[in-house]
């Protein structure tokens, strides 16, 4: 068996190994400055023996951590992992050239995560519900999780139990999962086709479970609208829609956003969702809410006609990628949050430099595409004064980071 060296971690929290003659390889499991034992087939350790432990090594608290793909860094202690995605996100900045000041982090408490996107397959014995293996198709059939909040983790049994009646053996079925204050919301996508026998096993199931909303492939069967808290507005957001992970993460993102617009009485959210931003940030300014999906902003402004005390919120369903704002269109704005997909916003961020708008929050889940996206802003003379990382996906390589911009 050949001999490594874990240098450091890659981007996807694998390590990056180095041996013989400067052979590289990735080693899942692993951690900076451990030797480790192993076999490389096409670039990857598959299991690596590890021969001389870091300090930074931890006991995973969970039983499923070996085989489950739902976390890559329960091995690693919290201080390593903080340290490590503060260190991800100013690796991408320099790379790109960009100053910044040292990010504050959050980091998510054990057991909050109120949506998860759950696999389920039916078996001859009944259905196996969880997250899949490492790099495999295999369905882990989880008995315990401590990333996901506690209801969730319960309803395991009631959602192996749907997955029975309603799925194929031939196909697996995913399932939002998002627990709020009105109970489950859940959206199953690849089931069996509704028919009266299923509905009435399905609808008999949602009453056993208390379910607020079973959504079946776009079929909805509701108990209670599954409203959630944003800002003083109350949203019900469509079936298995974007939701921030984490109550906490959420809450420190928004703190973030208020420091970084503070004063803004005109601003536009871009990349809007149902209004996580949008409404919190109508107390005290008129907001223009623009998405590419009709769904989500019908349930934002539902909210915000029902909410008091807020200013008026403006929506606008658009394309930003292929149709970004001009800049002509943002010049009327103070202040703007733009809250993009993984592969980030250069067309609209070319605009807003363009535009010059005072004050930008940039939120971002990739750190090089923010990167990417804040040099294009940088060049126009942007500088970012203000870093937060925000890490809701505990024990998994994933950071949310907002940047708080000005334009010299």
């Amino acid at each position: 068996m050949s001999l490594w060296t874990v240098e450091r971690l890659g981007r996807k929290g694998d390590g990056v190994a180095v041996g013989a003659e400067g052979a590289r390889a990735l080693a899942a499991l692993t951690l900076p400055g451990e030797r480790i034992e192993g076999e490389a087939v096409d670039g990857r350790i598959a299991a690596p023996r590890i021969m001389t432990h870091s300090p930074d090594r931890v006991r995973p608290i969970c039983g499923h951590y070996r085989a489950c793909g739902g976390c890559s860094l329960m091995h690693a202690s919290d201080a390593f992992t903080s340290d490590w995605k503060r260190q991800v996100v100013q690796t991408a900045l320099d790379a790109q050239g960009i100053a910044a000041p040292p990010a504050q982090i959050h980091v998510s408490p054990l057991m909050s995560r109120r949506r998860a996107v759950l696999s389920g397959r039916r078996t001859k014995k009944g259905a196996t519900v969880g997250f899949h293996a490492r790099a495999s198709e295999v369905i882990v059939d989880l008995a315990e999780c401590h990333v996901m909040r506690p209801q969730i983790t319960a309803a395991l049994p009631l959602l192996r139990r749907i997955v029975t009646a309603g799925a194929s053996r031939a196909a697996e079925v995913t399932m939002t999962v998002i627990h709020g204050p009105a109970g489950l919301d859940i959206a199953l996508r690849g089931g069996k086709p509704m028919d009266p026998a299923l509905f009435q096993a399905l609808a008999a199931l949602a009453d056993e479970g208390d379910l607020a909303r079973l959504d079946w492939d776009g079929q909805a069967i509701t108990r209670r609208a599954p409203a959630l808290p944003m800002g003083p507005a109350q949203v019900v957001p469509p079936p298995g829609a974007f939701l921030q992970a984490t109550a906490e993460g959420e809450a420190a993102l928004l703190a973030a956003i208020r420091d970084s617009v503070a004063g803004a009485t005109r601003i536009a959210d871009l990349f809007a969702g149902c209004g996580t931003f949008t409404l919190p940030l109508a107390r005290h300014a008129q907001v223009h809410a623009v998405e590419g999906l009709a769904a989500p902003l019908a349930a934002l402004d539902s909210g915000w006609r029902a909410a008091a005390g807020l200013n008026r919120v403006t929506t606008e369903v658009r394309d930003l990628a292929r149709r970004p704002l001009m800049a002509d269109e943002l010049d009327r704005f103070d202040a703007i949050v733009i809250d993009p997909p993984r592969a980030g916003a250069a067309a609209q961020m070319a605009q807003i430099a363009a535009a010059r708008v005072p004050v930008i929050a940039q939120v971002a889940c990739d750190p090089v595409n923010f990167a990417k996206d804040a040099r294009i802003l940088a060049d126009a003379g942007y500088h970012i004064h203000r870093l937060w990382v925000v890490d809701q996906f505990r024990f998994s390589p994933h950071v949310e980071i907002v940047a708080a911009l000005t334009v010299r």
